[in-house]
């Protein structure tokens, strides 16, 4: 249940003792002292009701957008001066719900229709090699409120249960594995079936490999024994690895590697730019990667907000990922992006943004030397759009030729935006070097509505068996599915290939050897007469 008042029964019931021990005391006051000291109690109560009025009066203000999302999307965004603000902007897109038969609004060529629905909010989608698709079932772990964050403290966790409650996350999460099957290839889940609760907290990220299923909890990540084809998972969980549990950003999106050996479990931020220091952050907004066979984890990257979606290249074979960025410096700052995380990557939170731009809020010492080896992201995908799944185009997909070669990523969806961003589901085309190019380019549109209100919002997308994208909709709980009809199955894309530099066997000025190379080469061309 949301937590809508911030005093316990107990605190109630000290409350009731300290009256009726004042009650007599009050009766011996005379009438002009007790008149007094209304008066003192209305003026404070006045006092009060006019800041909660200033308060609310910003709070519903909050800064409109300058720049469109997709001038502050792409390889080379427009970032403008920060503005720190004192309220967030806040604007709650609330769901409303698809009517029977509605749908999203698919991309010229594509067809959309839903896979599966009447789910509790579906996250995070994880088809497996015999066409079964896996997904979980989840929402944020309960709140541990001790009272010993004080009061500021209480108002925060009371603001976010409300926000959560107006974007329709709020709730017991359900804690459920599902298994969706299409038996007869109609486009339609007609098997929804759960095959796993316990040992389940909140769980998101999915993975498997060798009869083995992994599940990222919000504090650890589990294997089970499970076969493919299986309609339950019987075998009791085995702790990998412990995670730091909870905090601002919860989810704990995981990805194998190609090879099978490796885990990769991207874990964000309680914060947004540690006002709560750093020492909470231990072992958070970074990337991990655990090895299957030693059973070592280690830390892979790190300076990454809030990661999400996590996929490896079709042309390089490097992980990339999605990254929401920091928030309160305005409508058109900080643009989450979509980038590559070579191992040892480091992206600068909190202190840094976008390579070079520094975080004035900040107050905890900025690590030496940080700016000099602070990565600059990819690709931005616009401010405050809440970017989460992503998957690379992969062989065999239905997509059409003019979506055959890029990247697919679910935008969740801005609360903190005037106008509203994300809502969507964008593709990002890459060249054929595997750089991303150009501006997002939408696949599925229609989950906001012209009044503010929201159908649906965009969480995660998988590859289905048969080449079709799908995309989970938490807020409306179904599974859309998108594909071009008219599309044979894609080709694989054919990965970089390069031979490595041969090894250095003595010592040498490479600045004469360039000069050599030169002059030899403009005395070929007869472009240096006499020589």
């Amino acid at each position: 249940m949301d937590r809508m008042w911030p005093f316990h029964a107990d605190s109630l019931s000290f409350v009731a003792h300290a009256v009726l021990r004042i009650l007599p005391q009050v009766a011996t006051l005379s009438i002009a002292h007790v008149m007094t000291t209304l008066r003192k109690v209305s003026i404070s109560l006045l006092v009060l009701v006019a800041l909660a009025g200033v308060g609310l009066y910003f709070l519903t203000r909050g800064d409109t957008a300058d720049l469109s999302v997709d001038e502050v999307a792409g390889t080379d965004p427009t970032l403008q001066e920060p503005d720190a603000e004192a309220f967030p902007t806040v604007q709650i897109a609330k769901p409303v719900g698809w009517e029977a038969g509605d749908a999203p609004k698919a991309a010229e060529g594509l067809a959309v229709n839903r896979f599966a629905e009447g789910l509790d909010h579906p996250r995070v989608l994880y088809a497996l090699p015999n066409g079964d698709v896996l997904v979980t079932l989840t929402r944020a772990p309960a709140a541990e409120d001790d009272g010993e964050g004080g009061f500021m403290d209480t108002i925060r966790g009371w603001v976010a249960s409300y926000l959560f409650s107006e974007a329709g996350a709020a709730g017991e999460s359900p804690n459920e594995l599902v298994l969706l099957r299409d038996a007869d290839g109609d486009g339609t889940a007609e098997i929804q079936q759960v095959i796993l609760t316990e040992g389940l907290d909140s769980p998101s990220g999915i993975s498997w490999g060798d009869n083995t299923l992994y599940i990222a909890n919000h504090d650890a990540v589990l294997a089970f024994d499970y076969e493919l084809g299986a309609d339950a998972v019987t075998s009791k969980a085995r702790k990998l690895m412990d995670l730091p549990p909870g905090g601002g950003h919860w989810m704990r999106n995981m990805e194998i590697h190609p090879d099978g050996g490796r885990l990769y479990i991207a874990v964000g931020s309680v914060s947004n730019i540690g006002e709560s220091g750093m020492a909470i952050e231990d072992g958070r907004a970074m990337i991990w990667e655990y090895n299957i066979e030693t059973g070592e984890p280690r830390q892979y990257a790190a300076g990454l907000r809030n990661p999400n979606g996590l996929d490896f290249s079709p042309w390089s074979g490097e992980l990339w990922t999605t990254v929401n960025e920091r928030d309160m410096l305005g409508s058109d700052l900080v643009p989450d992006y979509l980038t590559n995380v070579p191992v040892g990557a480091q992206y600068g939170w909190p202190w840094l943004y976008y390579k070079d731009n520094i975080d004035r809020r900040v107050e905890a010492p900025m690590p030496q030397f940080l700016m000099e080896y602070t990565r600059n992201p990819e690709f931005a995908l616009g401010p405050h759009v809440a970017a989460l799944g992503l998957v690379f185009s992969a062989e065999g997909h239905t997509m059409g030729e003019n979506l055959s070669s890029g990247a697919f990523i679910a935008r969740h969806g801005s609360w903190n935006r005037k106008p509203p961003s994300g809502y969507d589901v964008v593709y990002v085309a890459f060249d054929g070097r595997g750089n991303p190019e150009g501006k997002p380019v939408p696949v599925l549109t229609g989950f906001l509505n012209d009044d503010g209100t929201t159908k649906g919002r965009p969480t995660w997308v998988e590859w289905a068996g048969d080449g079709s994208l799908l995309v989970s909709d938490d807020t409306a709980g179904i599974i859309w599915r998108t594909y071009a009809p008219e599309a044979q199955p894609a080709a694989a894309i054919e990965p970089n290939q390069g031979e490595s530099l041969p090894p250095q066997r003595e010592l040498s000025d490479p600045r004469r050897a360039f000069e050599e190379d030169y002059l030899r080469e403009q005395a070929a061309q007869g472009n240096l007469p006499g020589l």
